[in-house]
């Protein structure tokens, strides 16, 4: 990406407690009086990595990040195989957002949000309509069993060698159901190397995901192992349960997003997530626009950073 913003540091930042025992991390950067915007990160599980300042313009914006319950510096840790996940879901984290603007006391504010971002920003902004004045989100999916049958199971005919490693993990008699609940299970274990196993084997088919676009390269972030343990437990059991949407429902509530201009950024080379599904999302919402980047895959990379930066700095100017 050329048109980063330069490097800053949170002007505040803290831990809110949001019940059952969950502490969130957040903290806000830029200009402390400037158009708020909340940053939703993907994953789930990945956490807010400060690389997520740079897309906003410090002397327009008041930039809120926060890591998802679980993850990042927000406590428990879901990589600790003792943490109960059972109220670490989609709901839960939707009343995490609207807790976080009330204690930050901020009306209403943009959204940007990227692959799992996407669908957790559609999912408040369907809830929570006046809370959200636009919407820039990039790599878009919306949390479907299709979506997750096809990231899972039937991107195995395009990368047959990784999946049958990726499906060997598994063990024989759940090879042919919810591929993400089985490797759940695997990562409650309480042996550590079926633990690790399953962790690293998860990392390796999600690293094979995007290696279909030139000079892709490996998550370095699979590397660290308190990383890849919250990541998988917390995308695996995401994952097996559809992100807590009904089939279909993010698509069909895109008549509650009426008013609300949206840009939708995303590559025509994404296999994780084609590009039907922005497409149609696109179409259902009126307020919204697709650009779709011909050369890009999943993530910011080949230009989809730069059309979502363009997007933001139209929107801040707009007030």
């Amino acid at each position: 990406m050329s048109r980063l913003y330069p490097e800053i540091e949170p002007f505040a930042h803290g831990l809110l407690d949001v019940g059952d025992g969950h502490q969130v991390y957040w903290q806000s950067c830029g200009d402390p009086h400037g158009k708020p915007a909340l940053v939703l990160h993907g994953g789930p599980g990945s956490g807010a990595g400060a690389f997520w300042r740079r897309f906003f313009d410090p002397a327009v914006y008041r930039v809120v990040l926060f890591d998802q319950r679980g993850c990042g510096r927000s406590t428990p840790d879901a990589g600790d195989v003792r943490s109960d996940l059972s109220t670490n879901t989609m709901p839960h984290l939707v009343s995490d957002i609207e807790k976080l603007r009330e204690h930050l006391g901020i009306d209403s504010w943009l959204l940007l949000g990227g692959s799992w971002g996407s669908a957790l920003g559609l999912g408040y902004a369907q809830r929570h309509p006046a809370r959200v004045t636009e919407i820039v989100l990039f790599s878009v999916v919306t949390s479907t069993p299709a979506e997750h049958r096809w990231l899972t199971r039937d991107l195995g005919r395009i990368f047959p060698e990784q999946w049958e490693r990726f499906l060997d993990v598994v063990p024989a008699g759940e090879r042919d159901g919810n591929l993400p609940a089985a490797y759940a299970k695997l990562l409650a274990d309480p042996d550590e190397s079926v633990r690790d196993r399953a962790a690293r084997a998860w990392c390796a088919w999600e690293d094979a995901l995007v290696s279909n676009v030139p000079g892709s390269r490996p998550d370095p972030r699979y590397d660290e192992p308190a990383f890849r343990m919250t990541f998988t437990r917390l995308v695996t059991h995401y994952w097996a349960h559809d992100g807590w949407f009904a089939d279909g429902e993010l698509l069909a509530g895109a008549a509650r997003l009426a008013g609300i201009p949206g840009v939708l950024v995303h590559g025509r080379l994404d296999l994780g997530s084609p590009a039907d599904i922005p497409w149609r999302l696109a179409r259902a919402w009126p307020d919204a626009r697709l650009e779709l980047i011909d050369e890009a895959g999943h993530g910011t990379g080949r230009g989809v950073g730069d059309v979502v930066i363009e997007a933001l700095d139209r929107f801040g100017r707009s007030g």
